[in-house]
């Protein structure tokens, strides 16, 4: 493979983190119903059939806001009569809250409408969404949910001001301990709070803890993907703390799924030395040079390079 195809592979690979694990995790009908259930209001949660919920096609965002934000739409059955009805799930993955969240999902919930009408069956009626926002930023969600609070206060019980209002969940002052939902939820939950740099190593700590609960199995390679995630949101000092979790916690609890999340995380900081070399290689500089600044020379480069091909072939290698 050429090594511009593999540049773009590894760049596609750590584009969007939080989107990426985002997607992965709650993408499973089980995962998303362990997170929604714990932020919908009683009367919703105890009417909503979860086992009819399954995940629709279609993102519905701004591009210029897909850095900060992912979303995903699911559709369910509600009530005795079964309607169907839409929840539509949010991530801000911003540090600060923003006050125009609630227009901005407002045109998300429009887009839903328009495409429901263009795809529809002739129906006079829209069907109901359910609009929830998932925050973790570094300090605590200070506005409003309500969108008539975004107009002054004397016009906004006008008849023209849209009723509208968005269920909201702030995990600011949620410590590891009290996330919750399904194990693969949790853990995307506590990796989230932890690169916004909120409860340091705890979160760390107990997501590794929860890695060990984990087992393979086939689909998703969950385990490869949240040690992904870990290198590419977290500097060195901590990727480092990750690494010695996982440690403790393979000492106290044992099992492969640990053994092999260490494995990836050496893989991955070796393969940024590859990267490293290779970047350093197509600007010209001289193998004296890479060895004194990387300690690797030519036939050390290579040897490391097969190493990590031969043990996981999906890694971004040029050849």
């Amino acid at each position: 493979m050429r090594p511009a195809l593999e540049d773009k592979k590894l760049a596609d690979e750590l584009d969007r983190p939080h989107d990426k694990l985002f997607r992965a995790v709650f993408s499973d009908a089980d995962e998303a119903t362990g997170l929604l259930r714990t932020a919908l209001p009683a009367s919703l949660r105890e009417s909503m059939d979860w086992q009819s919920l399954k995940l629709l096609d279609g993102t519905f965002l701004d591009d210029a806001l897909r850095e900060s934000e992912s979303d995903l739409l699911y559709e369910a059955a509600y009530g005795e009569s079964g309607q169907r009805i839409w929840l539509y799930l949010l991530l801000e993955h911003q540090s600060t809250p923003d006050p125009w969240m609630r227009f901005r999902l407002l045109k998300y919930c429009c887009r839903i409408w328009e495409a429901g009408i263009r795809d529809g069956d002739g129906t006079t009626e829209l069907r109901p969404i359910v609009p929830l926002v998932f925050y973790q930023g570094s300090r605590g969600w200070t506005h409003s949910t309500k969108f008539a609070d975004l107009f002054p206060a004397a016009a906004r019980e006008w008849p023209w001001v849209p009723r509208f209002e968005h269920l909201l969940l702030d995990q600011t002052n949620v410590g590891p301990g009290e996330v919750e939902g399904e194990l693969k939820g949790q853990i995307a939950q506590l990796l989230l709070m932890a690169a916004v740099g909120r409860h340091g190593r705890s979160a760390v700590d107990m997501a590794a803890r929860l890695l060990a609960r984990l087992r393979p199995g086939g689909g998703v390679n969950y385990l490869r993907m949240y040690v992904r995630y870990v290198m590419a949101t977290h500097d060195a000092a901590g990727t480092a703390a990750f690494r010695e979790a996982l440690r403790h916690h393979g000492r106290e609890q044992g099992g492969e799924m640990i053994s092999y999340a260490q494995q990836l995380l050496e893989e991955g900081e070796k393969l940024g030395q590859v990267k490293t070399v290779e970047g350093l290689l197509r600007v010209g500089v001289t193998w004296d040079v890479i060895e004194a600044a990387t300690g690797l020379n030519e036939a050390g480069f290579r040897t490391l390079k097969e190493h990590l091909s031969t043990s996981d072939p999906t890694l971004p290698l040029s050849r």
